[in-house]
């Protein structure tokens, strides 16, 4: 933008008079000095007048600054208030019945589920009804896995607890027709409920894995508009945790008959 168009542009506007009032006072004192117009006495208001007007117009900015810092001081306030733990830590998975109720895609992942599975297995069953997906992760109770998942828990000794719990859980999944289950070699880090999650609206919690403690494990929630860059991470994780999984077989679906 040209001198002129910008000079027209302020006027319109009403910005940065108070300079161009200064300018024009500073050049016409200027011109009359120079060709002795008027006396020195005059030429000398005239420049403290003007001198006056600069001192004012240099306080605005100044204001401008002092009211910009105190909003960013307010702001700063307010987001270590948002970012305070308890705002996005919880031990409970925001309307999580309502979802899996209506979710054409669920994924499970974690240590036995047994919890879990046992609160949703009505909701999984008219689910898989009506051609939703689901997909559940645990631990496989063979071998030494849940050895490990007992070594973090607060009954380091008592690994017969976890596949017993594993085995709850087939228990009930395996009257769910169509759902899929795979076993994971290792204890998982954290657990994972992922509903619709390939789609804008879909949901994934992640349950934070804690050792030796009795109390719930702490739960985040993420959606893929405000939370993308880990909402993907973590949509990744199951699926890569999957892929090591070890497919349910029917001496696992029906140990009794291996006997």
């Amino acid at each position: 933008m040209g001198p002129l168009k910008r000079l027209g542009a302020d006027f319109s506007t009403g910005k940065n008079l108070e300079i161009y009032l200064t300018a024009l006072i500073a050049l016409t004192v200027g011109v009359l000095g120079v060709f002795s117009v008027v006396n020195t006495q005059v030429v000398s208001a005239a420049i403290l007048a003007t001198l006056a007007l600069v001192a004012v117009n240099a306080l605005g900015p100044r204001h401008q600054v002092a009211d910009l810092e105190a909003r960013v001081a307010d702001l700063n306030r307010l987001v270590e208030a948002k970012l305070a733990g308890d705002a996005f830590l919880t031990t409970v998975r925001q309307g999580l019945d309502e979802r899996v109720a209506r979710a054409a895609d669920i994924r499970f992942a974690g240590v036995t589920l047994s919890r879990t599975i046992r609160a949703h297995v009505e909701q999984l069953r008219k689910s898989l009804g009506r051609g939703a997906s689901v997909q559940v992760l645990l631990i496989d109770p063979k071998g030494t896995v849940p050895e490990e998942a007992a070594r973090r828990s607060t009954i380091p000794d008592h690994s017969d607890v976890f596949e017993h719990r594993v085995k709850s859980t087939i228990y009930l999944l395996r009257e769910l027709e169509g759902v899929e289950v795979r076993f994971l070699p290792f204890v998982p880090a954290f657990g994972l409920v992922l509903l619709d999650a390939d789609e804008d609206d879909g949901v994934i919690h992640v349950e934070l894995g804690t050792h030796s403690s009795a109390g719930r494990d702490p739960v985040f929630t993420l959606t893929p508009r405000r939370d993308h860059f880990w909402y993907e991470h973590f949509k990744a994780e199951f699926d890569r945790m999957w892929e090591v999984g070890r497919e349910v077989t029917e001496a696992d679906w029906y140990p009794d008959r291996a006997n």
